[in-house]
């Protein structure tokens, strides 16, 4: 299977308060997150994580990621040290990427965008950053945790969300006229 998160922030103790997690240490909030993420992921499945993965020190983060099941690609964010997670078994891609499961073509981003690749064109446009604050535009997403009781999306979840979502109305119209 395939899922799809962000917005972890692992270790950091000014995220409960900025985005009024119920937690009262990061020790909490840390096992709140690995045990919802492993209870949807396998050791065989893939996780793409949008950003913002931890704020740990390498030896905090080294035993979080030997928790965490599945295969990590990482999209960067604001916070992450991509070398250190490199090191630590994650994949770190570039910020902005396109891949495509099944056939749908998916652009995925720590940040939000009004228009992506083929957005007119059934594009689904999946980032972090935001959240759970930011309205979605067409056959966008924030997937991050704090916008999904914690647990990472699944690529059938994130499908039915999608499937009576518009394409992007910002559909750049020619202005080319004739003589």
């Amino acid at each position: 299977m395939i899922f799809f998160t962000a917005d972890t922030h692992f270790f950091h103790i000014g995220i409960i308060d900025y985005c009024d997690r119920p937690f009262r240490t990061i020790w909490r909030m840390n096992s709140c997150l690995i045990d919802k993420w492993n209870e949807r992921v396998g050791k065989d499945d893939t996780v793409y994580h949008l950003g913002d993965f931890s704020f740990g020190s390498e030896k905090d983060m080294a035993e979080t990621v030997g928790k965490l099941k599945g295969k990590i690609f990482l999209v960067p964010g604001s916070h992450d040290k991509t070398k250190k997670l490199d090191r630590l078994g994650i994949n770190c891609l570039e910020p902005l990427v396109n891949i495509s499961i099944n056939g749908q073509h998916i652009v995925l981003c720590h940040y939000a965008m009004r228009v992506w690749n083929k957005s007119h064109y059934g594009s689904w446009h999946l980032y972090g950053h935001s959240h759970g604050g930011l309205e979605p535009i067409g056959k966008s997403l924030d997937v991050g945790v704090d916008g999904h009781a914690f647990y990472p999306w699944s690529f059938d979840e994130i499908r039915k969300y999608m499937k009576d979502r518009p394409d992007n109305p910002y559909l750049v119209k020619s202005r080319v006229t004739q003589d």
